[in-house]
């Protein structure tokens, strides 16, 4: 989770360079069209109804009030109670291009702006005059609306307080000077997302009807995607880039991350391998106050931003301040040329243990991605594994999953056929019943020796079927936290593809590993229990909006072909069907000895028994308290998940040794 989060908000200020042309322009014309598009894609609704017209209302009112610190509860409830009857009446006046019902709520949304800016003023005036109080609190996220006007504005003096003490603990904020700038800050970074509410510009103009138009239009589309289901979504250009970034673990830039404070925008890291780092002239901190000779200290964040990522720019002088223990100021400029950056450190991470006769190799894989250069997650594995070998002899291996949140589906059936021979991997099923059959092709595994997959509650979508596919063929253990996340679904989408006119991804269909079992809402259960730190809070998609539900599909560990055409079908009969995996059944038969030695060994270890005990108190309590909270953490800070993978894969290598390989590896007969 941690990864992830540090990823997306590395490329979202990492000044990589535009690669989508100019963003189309939605307008209300659209919204019918781009509707009627994803009901064609979509596995179960095929139409609108009063269900996904409230569901839309909701989403549309949480686009913009996630918080609950701007709307009353009498603003909102017509829109969140609203009947079939009048349901239906909307449904009427949407298909005839009217969306009328939606102006109405924005004009609500509207005045909530409006009045809270009001409200924020008087309490920074309060602030100024050291008439209000910023105490340190732990307020959960409110579950309703306001009640009262009184309480929106207590909501939002606690988020302003939220803002001060973030800021408290990295910046001197006693003069009247500093307090100022933080509530600038502070109210810039409000209004960013209220002006699109007002259809203002960043200079508080307003912006010309064809981008108010297309602002409307993309709220609208946004919540009716989400209203389909938890994992259909509508993207505008700017966000479909991110996320290609995302996949590709590549941008074009310099490399430098940055950070908006009470002082101005300063450098918060720099990306390893990247121009700015190279440089050695850029450090964290570092005030920067000029691109290519334009001041930028008194510019919005976002014009900064925009300046840095101008098209047509091949280089940047970027000039910066620096300020030593004595508060003595350093000016100077450094030359920076954009060129593609690749983030290896996000792509896979490596190390191994010494066991006897050899080593036991780890590997951290944190997506599945594919990149057009040729790079992917497939390759990398292979070569970890080639270098592991090249070191010493490789007894067993850690697949180590844990905060794998998805990625390529085509990398995971190569992932997979790492460790499989030919075979299926991924049955895929669509809204008419139909199914389709992903397999390796390979005819022999990469690897075939002990294998762990660490899993937790993060673990999910692509790496829920690599985690089950090789937990189904029985050549891999799967340890951690007792079920992954449960992301069973199949999303079409447009986002990889640059050239696309809209972009978006909806959900076509679920799928099922060779077993016939489906990862959505279970996930893939674990074989030996070793929770995460995630373990006691509520993670998954049990406990996301609208997920779809499970269900099962006959098991294809005897291919049947059925889906091929008969010239394909022949062929595979003669190079496929010879080298068909089957299931391995030697360690389902050592599973409860293997249990009992991680339960034995986890009894013992002090700092495993802490931290149940710290799962016990999470539970206990009624707490907001993100994953990875400082308490969460054995005095030790080790990685006790791994520690345990490690005893059991050297468990698994002993109990191999003991029998003769025929036995190790005799196949159990799978029913066709």
């Amino acid at each position: 989770m941690k990864r992830i989060a540090v990823y997306f908000f590395l490329f979202l200020f990492s000044l990589a360079q535009p690669l989508f042309s100019a963003p189309r322009m939605l307008g209300e014309r659209d919204i019918r069209a781009v509707m009627e598009r994803l009901f064609a894609f979509h596995i179960e609704n095929k139409e609108m109804t009063p269900l996904l017209v409230r569901r839309t209302f909701k989403l549309y009112i949480e686009q913009f009030d996630s918080e609950k610190a701007y709307l009353l509860d009498s603003e909102v409830l017509p829109y969140l109670n609203i009947d079939d009857a009048s349901a239906k009446k909307v449904i009427q006046r949407m298909s005839s291009g009217d969306y009328s019902d939606f102006s109405a709520l924005n004009e609500v949304m509207q005045n909530a702006v409006v009045r809270a800016q009001k409200m924020r003023k008087a309490i920074g005036d309060l602030y100024l005059r050291n008439e209000v109080d910023f105490s340190p609190t732990q307020i959960p996220p409110p579950s309703r609306y306001a009640a009262s006007v009184n309480e929106v504005a207590e909501r939002q003096k606690g988020r302003l307080a939220r803002f001060y003490l973030y800021h408290q603990g990295r910046s001197d904020l006693s003069s009247v000077e500093k307090k100022a700038r933080l509530l600038s800050l502070y109210e810039s970074k409000a209004r960013r997302g209220e002006y699109q509410i007002l259809y203002l510009k960043p200079d508080g103009k307003k912006v010309d009807p064809s981008q108010m138009q297309h602002l409307f239009s993309l709220r609208i589309l946004k919540s009716f995607a989400k209203s389909l289901d938890t994992h259909t979504s509508f993207f505008s250009p700017e966000e479909a880039h991110e996320m290609r970034l995302s996949l590709e673990k590549q941008f074009e830039g310099v490399g430098v991350v940055l950070f908006e404070g009470i002082d101005g925008v300063m450098i918060s890291d720099l990306v390893k391998g990247s121009p700015a780092a190279e440089s050695g002239k850029i450090r964290v901190n570092d005030l920067l106050i000029e691109i290519d000779g334009k001041e930028v200290s008194a510019l919005p964040f976002d014009e900064v931003l925009d300046l840095l990522k101008k098209e047509g720019k091949k280089g940047l002088v970027l000039g910066f301040a620096r300020f030593d223990e004595s508060g003595r100021q350093e000016r100077f400029r450094v030359s920076l040329e954009r060129r593609p950056i690749v983030m290896n450190e996000e792509r896979i991470k490596t190390s191994w243990e010494k066991t006897e006769g050899g080593i036991i190799g780890k590997i951290s894989l944190y997506s599945f991605y594919e990149s057009s250069n040729g790079e992917s997650c497939e390759k990398d594995i292979k070569n970890a594994i080639r270098e592991f070998q090249e070191i010493a002899p490789l007894k067993g291996l850690i697949l180590d999953l844990r905060e794998n949140a998805g990625g390529f589906l085509s990398q995971a059936v190569k992932v997979s056929g790492i460790f499989l021979a030919n075979g299926v991997v991924v049955i895929s099923k669509y809204g008419t019943g139909e199914l389709h059959y992903l397999r390796n092709i390979v005819g022999r595994s990469f690897f075939n020796g002990p294998l762990v997959v660490l899993t937790s509650k993060m673990s999910a979508s692509a790496a829920e079927i690599v985690a089950q596919a090789l937990q189904d063929y029985g050549v891999g253990i799967v340890v951690g936290d007792s079920r992954t996340f449960g992301k069973g679904s199949i999303q079409y989408q447009t986002v990889t593809d640059e050239r696309a006119d809209l972009f978006f991804k909806v959900t076509v269909g679920k799928y099922y590993t060779a077993s016939g079992r489906t990862t959505q809402i279970e996930g893939v259960k674990a074989d030996i229990v070793v929770p995460s730190y995630y373990a006691p809070y509520n993670i998954g998609e049990r406990y996301l909006e609208y997920p779809l539900q499970a269900d099962t599909v006959e098991p294809a560990f005897v291919d049947s072909l059925n889906d091929l055409e008969p010239s394909a079908k022949r062929l595979f009969q003669r190079k496929y069907m010879p080298y068909l995996q089957r299931v391995v059944s030697f360690w389902k038969r050592m599973l409860p000895t293997l249990r009992k030695n991680s339960a034995d060994r986890l009894a013992r270890n002090a700092d495993f028994q802490l931290m149940l005990r710290k799962h016990e108190q999470v539970r206990s309590r009624t707490s907001f308290l993100p994953p990875n909270s400082v308490d969460e953490l054995p005095p030790t800070g080790a990685d006790l998940q791994m520690i345990e993978a490690v005893h059991i894969v050297n468990d698994m290598i002993q109990m191999e040794e003991k029998v003769a390989p025929q036995a190790a590896k005799e196949p159990l007969k799978a029913a066709s």
